[in-house]
């Protein structure tokens, strides 16, 4: 017998849903740009200011595609 709250609150709405799945998309992309973009930087020999510039660009862009898509996957499935 599946469980039926009985409150009346009947969970997180679509939106919120969607933009949780936004939030860790990005987290997951930051980590990740994090990752291959400082490696990629660093086999480039870029160094100091640049790496961290170069870096942070690219966490910002994997982190906001892969929010992106895990936003509007998480929206089909409401």
């Amino acid at each position: 017998m599946p469980y039926t709250p009985s409150s009346g609150h009947g969970g997180p709405s679509c939106y919120q849903k969607m933009k949780m799945g936004f939030v860790m998309g990005f987290t997951v992309g930051m980590s990740a740009g994090a990752i291959f973009g400082g490696f990629n930087a660093l086999r480039y020999g870029i160094r100091g200011r640049e790496l961290l510039h170069l870096t942070g660009k690219s966490m910002l862009q994997s982190g906001g595609t892969f929010g992106t898509f895990m936003a509007v996957g998480t929206g089909i499935r409401c």
